[in-house]
């Protein structure tokens, strides 16, 4: 039997599965820890700032945003929802949008840790 020369998303095409678990990292956002935040940057060229909602409910971060063209007579709508794993101090939240590109900083609440349960690794 070979092995698939062509991309993922061909070979895995006839299958009912996520091929996205096996991308490269295409998504239209970034998100990571640094200096005791978490920073989104979320790809939406196109939209207004006016269109876009960026909104924090019990650890959930919720960005939405619609954009209509009337001359095309065509709706975008864009919609995200991502959890976080710590406390974040939720008045501190900020967020900016230049160039289509949106930045959301979520600065983690002093001494937040993440609870939980170690797993031990059986080699």
């Amino acid at each position: 039997m070979a092995l698939p020369t062509s991309s993922t998303d061909s070979w895995m095409s006839g299958i009912d599965f996520p091929t996205r678990l096996f991308g490269t990292g295409d998504s239209d956002y970034e998100l990571y820890e640094e200096d005791d935040e978490f920073v989104l940057s979320a790809e939406m060229p196109g939209f207004d700032p006016e269109e876009i909602t960026v909104s924090w409910e019990n650890g959930v971060l919720n960005v939405a945003a619609e954009h209509e063209d009337e001359q095309r007579n065509r709706r975008r709508t864009y919609h995200r929802r991502f959890r976080f794993p710590k406390n974040v101090d939720d008045e501190e939240i900020t967020a900016e949008y230049a160039n289509g590109i949106l930045d959301v900083r979520l600065p983690v609440a002093a001494g937040a840790a993440v609870t939980g349960t170690e797993i031990e690794i059986e080699a």
